[in-house]
């Protein structure tokens, strides 16, 4: 009965996070569902995959949809045996999005739990962490993978450190389940990221250990880490050897080109540009949004209310007052360094107050070195191109670091450090019985953070409030605008200054009485706890809400066909689509349409390269070759209109010459004016034994070659030449799982024309087949298997261990 009792804090905690979690989005028990721009792109993406496994009850593992021809492995392939993900679906019972704001919750009770804090702090200070706005606004832009990631990062690290204690049988299963998960999740930046503070932290009891000369235990630690690190990744294995495999094919791996789109000489081979990899750098001074969070305008469209200055400045030039009202509603008030910002990374002025608390406090040093400097680092790298030594030494010589971008979004670390500091904190100040310390520590760690705030008021004098993208609304609005926007800005920053010293006066009272022995214990626990949690609450209320629900079948069917789409769709053969307003960057045609565009973090990287290199330079050519038979343009009405192409070179065609090119570089350059109906270019893979004689390649007047059946991982052709030719399929080129038959006979598959498929067919009439049959996902799922099973294993073995020393005990 003892032992049931003192699971019960526990449980409540539990409760508490589902309830919570459905309180913050209750839409969702009004059936409805977030709108998640990402998402809505990721359902046009996936549209083919989803309706193709939902007719064959199969995985295409290739969808045609998008890019002229992907691998689906980052669009939500279903892998064999992934038990992880079961065990993942398990944990996110609840409706989205509120099942990852609970995982949010749940995994830092866990951390603050090996942490050994109470479980009513723990559980204020694991909502405290879930409502940081950054982790909120992710979810409300579509970004689930990256949430997913986060959700899981508190419980590794108390997986790691329960090892580090020497917890080994607890700590190594609980590491092993939590880093399974975490790359389950399928983020791999956001894991990158976990890794670097999990690097910090070993880096750390490394010291210690050789310090105390306890190299058994750290041998202990570290064959651990190696069987659970084995095991956690064994059980993903398909997940990640396939990403691995299509890493390379992505603009996220090294670039074949030497030279740029306008002919310039390229610096470097790496795909991603040191620009790209910059692009959204976190301000030094902008970091302050920390602890205020409109200190640098909050976000790119803030609502400003009747009572702004830009209210008054717009009904005076006689907008009326509902239209004004809509105007400032979306207001541009953000000035930072960064380009487009959703909501301001606050982590809350309450959690900043106990943070700095913590720091003062001589308890838990060793783990608060350690979270510190897990903050630092992750700040510091935050910066971008604004710390360029750091940021240029991470890019150049730490392995993986530039295949990432956004390096803004490593503040997750500090997200995740502070508030843990925090809690530590909270927990300690209240364990003090010296109500002569308590009031030491609290009258510091209030100097110190309301002194900070004071600078602030200070020297609001010392910034401008004018932002990186001004020019434009200068330009657009007249400076009279400017000026008035400039005055919100600051309105704001006084605002936010004013209010975060509110929290720690409030903060600061409540402690006070607790000093004096005037407020009991539990009480102030509660009323912080809700000061904390409330500070967070509201401000993410203010950028995901109720207005961003919307009913299912809105999500389910984000897009709607145009009369352009239906008037396509009457055409019922093979072919591809171009929406030239979406250019590369929407899925809203591969909801619809086989598309060459489409909407990914890692795109097919020379299908990038061809809209770059040619198709944005009007190379009408390379449309044909890619059997690109409507464009999607817009009218002078702005209406989209559907363009035919008859000069699309169909499904697959017969060429009269194969010319042979020695690099990437002259493959590209002979796109330019090449006839692609009648020469292929080739540039030769060492890897591809030939079987070709391109010499003697040629074609009849009658010569052919016919889709008959389609399936996005399954093609077959019929051909018929009198000769020994060459055949061009306009479809994306994929080393890795494609396998050709022709009658039966396996042949091999070139890369021609930079993108495209290739086969040499002996003259006469064949059958030509094109199957889809990854051995990534075999071998993968081989791996997965056995290591699931030796994850069962190794529970079932801690278990009886650990029941073991009860009995004896």
């Amino acid at each position: 009965m003892k032992n049931i009792k003192s699971y019960v804090p526990h449980a409540l905690a539990v409760l508490g996070f589902v309830i919570v979690a459905l309180i913050y989005f209750y839409p969702v028990m009004q059936n409805k569902v977030i709108f998640q721009s990402d998402i809505a792109q990721y359902t046009g993406m996936a549209k083919e995959q989803n309706d193709f496994r939902q007719e064959k009850q199969q995985e295409p593992y290739w969808t045609n949809s998008a890019f002229g021809g992907m691998p689906t492995y980052q669009l939500g392939a279903n892998y064999p045996h992934n038990y992880v993900k079961k065990i993942d679906s398990l944990l996110r019972f609840l409706p989205r999005p509120a099942d990852y704001l609970f995982l949010y919750f749940i995994g830092f009770y866990i951390l603050l739990m090996v942490l050994k804090v109470d479980p009513l702090k723990a559980f204020f200070g694991a909502l405290a962490f879930g409502f940081s706005t950054y982790l909120i606004i992710i979810l409300g832009v579509g970004h689930n993978a990256k949430a997913h990631a986060i959700a899981y990062m508190p419980m590794v690290l108390a997986g790691v450190l329960l090892v580090f204690q020497k917890r080994y049988w607890l700590g190594g299963i609980l590491t092993m389940i939590a880093a399974a998960l975490e790359i389950q999740a399928n983020h791999p930046q956001m894991t990158y990221y976990l890794l670097i503070l999990l690097l910090v932290v070993g880096i750390f009891y490394v010291i210690r250990f050789i310090k105390e000369k306890a190299f058994v235990d750290l041998a202990k630690v570290a064959g651990v880490f190696a069987v659970t690190g084995i095991l956690a990744i064994g059980a993903n294995a398909t997940g990640l050897m396939a990403t691995s495999e299509y890493a390379k094919f992505s603009t996220r791996s090294n670039s074949e080109l030497t030279y740029e789109a306008d002919g310039s000489r390229k610096e470097n081979t790496n795909a991603m540009s040191y620009d790209y990899i910059t692009q959204y750098s976190y301000g030094k001074a902008e970091s302050l949004n920390l602890i205020a969070p409109r200190l640098f305008g909050g976000s790119n469209h803030e609502d400003l209310g009747v009572d702004s200055e830009m209210y008054r400045f717009v009904t005076s030039q006689g907008v009326p007052p509902y239209e004004a009202m809509q105007l400032v509603k979306q207001m541009p008030t953000y000035w930072g360094d960064q380009p487009i910002v959703a909501a301001p990374a606050y982590i809350g002025i309450v959690v900043f107050f106990f943070f700095v608390l913590a720091m003062f406090l001589p308890q838990n040093r060793k783990i608060k070195y350690i979270l510190f400097t897990g903050a630092l680092v992750s700040l510091f790298l935050s910066w971008g191109k604004n710390f360029a030594l750091l940021t240029d030494f991470f890019i150049n010589y730490v392995p993986m670091y530039n295949k990432f971008r956004a390096v803004s979004s490593i503040q997750v670390v500090l997200e995740l450090c502070i508030p843990a500091l925090a809690v530590l904190g909270f927990y300690e100040f209240f364990k003090l019985e010296d109500k002569k310390q308590q009031w030491d520590f609290l009258w510091k760690s209030t100097a110190v953070t309301f002194g900070l705030l004071v600078m602030l008021f200070v020297f609001k004098g010392a910034f401008d409030f004018a932002g990186g993208s001004d020019a434009y609304y200068n330009e657009a609005y007249g400076p009279e605008f400017m000026r008035v926007l400039r005055e919100d800005r600051a309105s704001l920053y006084t605002q936010d200054v004013l209010r975060s010293m509110g929290f720690v006066i409030a903060v600061f009272v409540i402690l006070f009485l607790v000093t004096k022995e005037t407020l009991k214990s539990v009480t102030a626990v509660i009323l912080v706890g809700v000061l904390m949690v409330g500070d967070l609450f509201f401000i993410d209320k203010n950028y995901v809400n109720k207005e961003n629900f919307v009913s299912k079948r809105e999500m389910e069917q984000p897009f709607q066909p145009t009369q352009a789409d239906k008037q396509i769709l009457q055409d019922t053969s093979q072919y591809r689509v171009f929406d030239f307003a979406g250019n590369m960057n929407s899925a809203r045609a591969s909801y619809f349409h086989h598309s060459i565009g489409g909407y990914h973090a890692a795109k097919p990287r020379r299908m990038q390269q061809l809209f770059d290199y040619q198709i944005a330079k009007n190379n009408v050519r390379t449309l044909n070759m890619l059997n690109v038979k409507y464009v999607i343009q817009t009218d002078e009405e702005g209406q989209p209109i559907a363009l035919e192409n008859p000069s699309a070179n169909g499904n697959a065609w017969f060429v009269e010459k194969v010319q042979i090119v020695n690099s990437a570089d002259e493959e590209m350059k002979a796109l330019d004016d090449l006839d692609t109906k009648k020469v292929a270019i080739y540039n030769p893979d060492s890897t591809i034994k030939m079987k070709a004689n391109f010499n003697a390649i040629g074609k009849d007047s009658l010569a052919a070659v016919q889709l008959v059946k389609y399936e996005p991982n399954y093609l077959k052709y019929t051909s018929n030449n009198s000769k020994d030719g060459f055949a061009v399929f306009s479809e994306m080129y994929y080393k890795n799982g494609w396998k050709a038959t022709i009658d039966g006979e396996e042949t091999p598959i070139y890369n021609v024309d930079y993108v495209l498929r290739g086969l040499y067919v002996p003259a006469g009439k064949h059958t030509i087949e094109f199957r889809f049959e990854p051995q990534v996902v075999k071998t993968g799922s081989t791996i997965t298997l056995f290591s699931s099973i030796a994850m069962i294993l190794v529970v079932a073995g801690g278990i009886y261990v650990e029941r073991k020393k009860k009995i004896q005990a």
